[in-house]
């Protein structure tokens, strides 16, 4: 447990001291307001959530996982990650310390989409706790990211298609069938629909966003130890 608050506490300070990354916290929630105030709201066609459920569904998909993937790549780059494993910190440890922090600022982050969105009661609960999933597989699939990367150059330049898949897959999804058939095994398009619509069953999207941390988690796993120890 102290081993991950220390991880946790060091991530924050670094985190603070960069704004490159903060911005990528509060980049969606802004967009979302602004479109919301704009534009959604003037117009009784479009619905007040709209632009807040897209936005959302982005921000899931891609600020934890290109937030965590740069600063382990960092990590390796001044290899303070190589200290970290002969000290002896566990994969989950490592991975819980970063994340826990990211994950932390993410559920401030989808506590402000619900509260532009008008969510209330068991829908802001529902929305909060999908978002937060969506949030905990993308910061996993960063880790593993950033792990098998060499520096933050190489995690750029990996990161970034994976990222464009996750976080603008599913809005080409609503509007094609033949995506949405192919995207639907991809957590970030049941985090869609759901934040999308709050009467559909919880069961099944949620089974298959657990299914993918499952597996993003073992890659993880696999890869810090096969790379955590290489500059």
């Amino acid at each position: 447990m102290r081993t991950i608050k220390a991880i946790f506490i060091k991530q924050a300070c670094d985190t603070l001291k960069n704004w490159m990354v903060l911005i990528q916290f509060i980049l969606f929630p802004i967009m979302a307001l602004i479109m919301t105030v704009l534009i959604a709201k003037p117009a009784d066609d479009i619905p007040n959530s709209m632009f807040v459920t897209m936005f959302a569904a982005m921000y899931a998909g891609m600020t934890p996982l290109v937030t965590v993937a740069s600063v382990i790549a960092e990590d390796k780059e001044h290899k303070s990650l190589r200290f970290l494993v002969i000290a002896g910190v566990k994969p989950q440890e490592y991975l819980l310390g970063i994340s826990g922090f990211v994950l932390t600022v993410g559920l401030i982050v989808a506590v402000l989409f619900g509260l532009i969105g008008g969510f209330g009661g068991v829908e802001f609960v529902k929305f909060v706790l999908v978002l937060t999933l969506g949030s905990v597989a993308s910061a996993i699939l960063g880790a593993t990211i950033g792990v098998i990367s060499k520096n933050q150059q190489v995690a750029t330049a990996t990161v970034t298609p994976v990222f464009m898949i996750l976080a603008f897959s599913p809005m080409f999804a609503e509007f094609n069938e033949t995506i949405s058939k192919m995207t639907s095994f991809l957590y970030t398009r049941q985090v869609s629909m759901l934040v999308n619509d709050f009467d559909m069953s919880l069961t099944e999207p949620v089974l298959i966003v657990l299914a993918n941390i499952a597996v993003v988690f073992v890659l993880f796993v696999v890869a810090y130890r096969k790379k955590g120890l290489r500059i």
